[in-house]
């Protein structure tokens, strides 16, 4: 969910506890709608992310790490100029608004104490980020805005011009400041036959559908109640949730259905019954993170490996229609026995044949009956010639159906290595990963080379994911073909232990021993990383095969990342994230 305005203001709270009074160390803008700032406080040090994409606006505390660009943007050079050393005088949010002000005392370029602000507007798709001078002016922002001024309610975003807030939604009330009359005059005039959870939509401002919803259910025991059952029981349940978080008397909760972060609150939510689970976290940071993480990234791999991601496809595509035709035309082949039947029937016949001929009638000493047969015959050729044409169609379908068979083996392992590519993306965290695998594609062929030979020389490569068993072996896992490869092949010794889920497109994985005999609760854990980090991580006894390395081999000539095994042991696990986490070294 968008975060709304009551969650943002237990956000804030929560937030400013960390960052009133501590100096901006430093600015990092880690995706075109991201800024992190990193701050020191007497507390300790803190990170502080603002996210202005409008699908997930949000204020939060982070713990994850994150990638920077080679080149920071444009954006993040001007506040790390107007903010660098700056020290937080204030975290402000207007009543009942998706709104957090920053106030920072910074110095400018002649070293004189200045007020700035910056301000994150949190509302969908107007979501943005500015900065602000003392005099309220802006200096720049992050998604610039230039609206014709004659239209209602124009409110353009450009430097230079003095800063408004966003104008109030007309017709709706603050319920944090409604008097009695209000609530009376609201009441006379509304239709109570409307939805309980539509009829706070309409009338309130800060209250997001799901708080409205969760009013309406703890006050009538279902969301979808006319208001008119109880309106005043309604507007009781209203208050009773802002003064809880007036309060502080919060809880950061994550609601998870089937497994999977479906939304979050700053309440426990009791609507959807025991089909969701209300999972509490000791704080805001944490549960933001753990709810937005997966998200972030899968979105951030689909924008950034777009490009081979279509190029993949592309191929996958061509070779799919390739094997297509291949396939018919083995099937063709399969009628060869019919062209060396005939070619011995009319060798055998030639004392009854004559140039000219079109037709021979002959008995087929093939069929257990001896029944006569026609065998079509070129009157332009020889029977000689006709035997000869029928012979050498058979040896032609032969030596097809041979090379066939081999074009389909190899066709059959490259789709299997374009899945494995494809895998890899949807697992990449990050530019590093996909810059590897990009590397990987431009040596096997399916993208052009990019950049010069110095930049290439300079490129940073990521290692592999490191894990410790719960018996302290050290396990290692690629994140691509290439550190597959790597890790399999050149690092890992003979007596190692490999894991790869089997049949199903996934990392490969190293237990370390170091000569010792692993336990099987350590063998239990690699095999679970390597379901988790395969195709069947949304799965059930997900099938891991697991050898010694020394029953690993690469044959010659294989795509990065393809191996043959033997003397294998199977287990059957279940991908587990939180184990998964714990591991994590």
């Amino acid at each position: 969910m968008p975060m709304d305005a009551l969650c943002l203001s237990a956000v804030r709270r929560e937030t400013e506890q960390a960052v009133l009074g501590g100096r901006i160390d430093k600015i990092h803008q880690p995706s075109r709608d991201e800024i992190l700032l990193h701050i020191r406080s007497k507390t300790g040090a803190c990170r502080l992310l603002l996210t202005a994409n409008p699908a997930r606006p949000r204020m939060q505390l982070t713990q994850l790490p994150r990638e920077n660009p080679a080149e920071p943007p444009m954006f993040c050079m001007l506040l790390r100029k107007y903010l660098t050393g700056g020290k937080i005088l204030e975290l402000r949010q207007p009543p009942m608004e998706r709104l957090a002000e920053l106030v920072i005392e910074a110095s400018n370029e002649m070293g004189d104490k200045v007020i700035r602000r910056l301000i994150l507007e949190a509302m969908g798709r107007r979501t943005n980020l500015l900065l602000l001078d003392g005099e309220g002016r802006i200096v720049d922002c992050l998604r610039r805005v230039d609206v014709d001024l004659s239209q209602e309610n124009a409110r353009p975003l450009l430097p230079g011009m003095f800063y408004k807030y966003p104008p109030m939604q007309p017709g709706k009330l603050d319920p944090e400041t409604m008097t009695p009359e209000d609530r009376t005059a609201l009441l006379a005039s509304s239709p109570m036959d409307a939805p309980a959870d539509k009829f706070l939509m309409d009338h309130f401002l800060g209250l997001s559908p799901l708080i409205a919803r969760e009013a309406a259910f703890e006050a009538f025991g279902e969301v979808d109640a006319p208001v008119g059952r109880d309106p005043e029981k309604l507007l009781e349940k209203v208050d009773a949730i802002l003064e809880k978080l007036q309060e502080g008397s919060v809880q950061p909760t994550l609601l998870v259905r089937e497994g999977k972060p479906v939304d979050f609150s700053f309440r426990p939510i009791l609507q959807y019954g025991p089909g969701t689970e209300n999972r509490a976290f000791d704080t805001f940071g944490d549960l933001l993170d753990t709810f937005y993480q997966a998200r972030e990234t899968a979105d951030s791999v689909r924008q950034k490996g777009q490009d081979f991601i279509k190029s993949l496809t592309h191929a996958r595509d061509r070779l799919t229609r390739k094997m297509a035709m291949q396939e018919k035309e083995l099937e063709r082949t399969k009628n060869r026995e019919q062209d060396r039947m005939y070619g011995d029937l009319i060798t055998a016949n030639l004392y009854r044949m004559e140039k000219g001929m079109k037709v021979l009638r002959a008995e087929n000493y093939y069929d257990p009956d001896c029944a006569e047969i026609e065998i079509p015959l070129d009157p332009l050729k020889t029977p000689q010639q006709n035997a000869a044409r029928y012979y050498k169609a058979y040896t032609k379908a032969k030596t097809a159906e041979e090379m066939l068979t081999i074009q389909l083996e190899k066709g059959a392992a490259e789709g299997a290595y374009l899945d494995s590519v494809l895998d890899s993306i949807s697992r990449a965290e990050g530019d590093r990963d996909l810059e590897e695998i990009r590397q990987e594609l431009v040596e096997t062929g399916y993208l052009r080379r990019k950049g010069k030979a110095k930049d290439r020389m300079k490129r940073s490569h990521s290692k592999p994911m490191e894990f410790r068993s719960s018996a302290g072996f050290r396990i290692s896992v690629g994140r691509n073909n290439l550190q597959n490869d790597k890790l399999t092949t050149k690092q890992a010794g003979k007596w190692d232990y490999w894991f790869h889920t089997q049949k199903i497109h996934g990392s490969h994985v190293i237990l370390w021993t170091e000569g010792e005999k692993p336990d099987d609760r350590s063998l239990q854990e690699a095999a679970v990383l390597a379901a988790w980090f395969s195709q069947g991580r949304e799965g059930k006894k997900v099938p891991v095969d697991y050898t010694p390395v020394k029953f690993v081999k690469k044959p010659a000539g294989a795509r990065p990342g393809m191996v043959v095994y033997t003397t294998y042991q199977t287990a059957y696990v279940d991908p587990d994230e939180e184990l998964v986490k714990k591991l994590k070294t």
